[in-house]
């Protein structure tokens, strides 16, 4: 018996009721109930012959980028057949809505499916309505179906709930009115968030639907939908509180094998988990010289023990490109894809399906990613979805808050950011005071900075004018700020971590604040990596017995992203948000007559 869209409507309210309610009504019903008996292909008739094509469009990590991102963040890397590369800008929703109708024309069999972090960390334009505007376009875009990723979990499991189910915020209200004066109620996501491998705690219960199967005139396919098991250590810890994160790998299989006592045989995994291809290049062939040869991390391994009644693996949160073929364990080639970031590219995978053996004809997958580019004509829709929404935020969006010489950049790959500089030295400077914590220096988490920031206008502000839509996009997630006690030794053991234990395999360096300098030896491993006796603060060598007040934000505060010993600080003040800081940095340092420079670099020292 599948669950009917009401049941799930029930379900998702139960979520936002608390977790052992919605454990128990999953429990009374099927696991993964929730078929849909249509999808959003072109073809209402009944195909003919043994096998059919199934157009799977996907995307990844989209994180409420409804406009075109903005610098680097908005470009990707093609290799030509001669080694010379072009970037090319991308993304933006009413272009990828644009990309993705005109894929599936032609299409009789076409699915959409997601692999999560669709919000969270979002640019003003979506961040400032809790992600209301980015479900609507996703429905627009007639997503069918996404995983949850670690980001679904920035404001907490009943806010999950909110965005699947619909409703007001239950601070915020609703944000629009109807033509009668009433509020506008937000119905929530048409599609299914999928979290196989989040439970409750105590009852062990699935918190939402751990499957869902798609089917069209006879066609079926399972979607199992699963988020990285390490989620917790790197959001807050009270938006999971009460939740357990299962193993990754464990859950598809076990759910491969519910599906099949189904009668599901041909099963995708929406996977936020992912890899680190050996090129930046979206085109780059990560099956060379053999298969799955120029990929590495966690996927990795995950794709090599994942059930091989799994037919394909959809992957993301590394915000990275790849449509790899890594082998299942029965040596049998399984593609795995990932379409990087912030809608600048999807992937079209065909899955030829036989009717026989209700099963993929594994060797007939073919899978590539596309760029959405954005010399096609805009979607209407999306176009007047993102103006409606646009009008609403102007008041505070568009509000000058301070003035750059020229861009201050956020490179993932550099030890060392500009942006990170800033954001260090904004948050010193407002906890340094007395009276405001008395920090000494600080410390910034790299996966906080969510942007940089570009000094020609993106709108009518003019060149080199930050407006405080683009800081919020830069500092999204509005942590609150503190001042704590810390010894020298936690000081140097926070670096060490940076660079091991959980991190050892995909450091996390810190960003620090203007006098805080130390030397990072990447020809070393683990903590060695660490040069302690290079660890200075205004020159002064750190002192393992002397106690130092340093601010950060309460997400380091709480050990978050591997950093287990900032948890042992001790004599906590809360101050002002990160974003408050930043913009009270702005205003202090900056003018239209002296605009702030860029930060310059040097403080953290890489040897390689």
């Amino acid at each position: 018996m599948s669950a009917t869209p009401h049941q799930r409507r029930r379900r998702i309210l139960a979520a936002a009721a608390g977790l052992t309610t919605v454990g128990a009504l999953v429990a009374a019903m099927p696991a993964g109930a929730h078929d849909r008996g249509e999808g959003h292909g072109h073809d209402h008739g009944y195909g003919y012959g043994r096998t059919v094509d199934v157009q799977l469009l996907s995307f990844n990590d989209l994180h409420g980028n409804l406009q075109p991102p903005a610098g680097s963040a908005g470009r990707v890397t093609h290799t030509h057949e001669d080694g010379t590369t072009r970037t090319i800008d991308a993304g933006g929703a009413e272009y990828l809505a644009t990309h993705l109708r005109e894929a599936r024309k032609g299409n009789r069999y076409s699915i959409t499916a997601a692999a999560g972090d669709m919000v969270g960390a979002s640019p003003m334009l979506s961040g400032l309505f809790h992600d209301e505007p980015t479900i609507e376009a996703l429905n627009k875009l007639k997503l069918d179906v996404t995983s949850v990723g670690n980001h679904e979990f920035d404001e907490g499991a009943r806010e999950l709930a909110r965005l699947q189910n619909g409703g007001c915020h239950p601070v915020d209200g609703c944000y629009e009115k109807k033509a009668d004066g009433k509020p506008k109620t937000f119905r929530g996501a048409d599609f299914p968030y999928l979290a196989a491998n989040v439970t409750d705690e105590k009852s062990g219960r699935p918190l939402l639907d751990p499957y869902f199967v798609w089917e069209k005139n006879g066609v079926r396919i399972g979607f199992i939908g699963v988020t990285l098991e390490g989620t917790p250590n790197i959001v807050s810890a009270e938006g999971v509180k009460g939740l357990k994160f299962g193993d990754e790998t464990e859950t598809i299989n076990k759910y491969a094998k519910v599906l099949e006592r189904k009668g599901v045989k041909s099963i995708v995994a929406l996977l936020h988990e992912g890899g680190a291809p050996a090129s930046g290049s979206y085109n780059y062939d990560c099956d060379s010289p053999g298969p799955g040869d120029g990929i590495s991390g966690p996927i990795v391994d995950i794709a090599r023990n994942v059930s091989p009644q799994v037919d394909a693996l959809i992957t993301g949160h590394t915000h990275q490109a790849y449509a790899c073929t890594i082998p299942d364990p029965s040596g049998k080639p399984r593609t795995v894809t990932s379409a990087a970031s912030f809608g600048r590219l999807y992937t079209d995978t065909t899955l030829t399906y036989d009717r026989r053996t209700r099963d993929i004809v594994r060797t007939s997958v073919a899978s590539a990613n596309h760029v959405v580019t954005r010399d096609v004509p805009k979607a209407a829709d999306i176009t007047r979805l993102i103006d409606r929404w646009s009008t609403l935020a102007a008041p505070i969006a568009d509000r000058p808050v301070g003035y750059i010489s020229a861009d201050i950049e956020n490179p993932a790959d550099a030890a060392e950011r500009p942006a990170g500089n800033l954001i260090a030295d904004a948050q010193l400077e407002g906890m340094a005071p007395a009276d405001k914590g008395g920090a000494q220096l600080a410390l910034m988490n790299p996966g906080g900075i969510r942007a940089g920031l570009v000094h020609k206008a993106s709108g009518s502000e003019g060149d080199g004018v930050v407006t405080y839509g683009e800081a919020f996009t830069v500092q999204p997630f509005t942590n609150m700020m503190t001042a704590v006690d810390l010894t020298g030794a936690q000081l140097i053991t926070a670096l060490q971590q940076q660079v091991s234990g959980s991190n050892q395999a995909a450091p996390k360096i810190l960003q620090v604040s203007k006098g805080f300098t130390y030397t990072l030896d990447m020809t070393k491993s683990g903590v060695d990596r660490i040069v302690t006796d290079s660890v200075r603060l205004n020159g002064e060598p750190i002192d393992p017995a002397k106690t130092y007040r340093v601010a950060m934000n309460e997400f380091l505060a709480g050990g978050g992203d591997g950093f287990a010993v900032l948890k042992e600080h001790r004599n906590k003040l809360v101050g002002a948000s990160d974003l408050d800081l930043l913009t009270a940095y702005f205003a202090a340092h900056s003018s239209p007559g002296a605009p702030l420079a860029p930060p310059a670099t040097g403080r953290i020292t890489v040897v390689r």
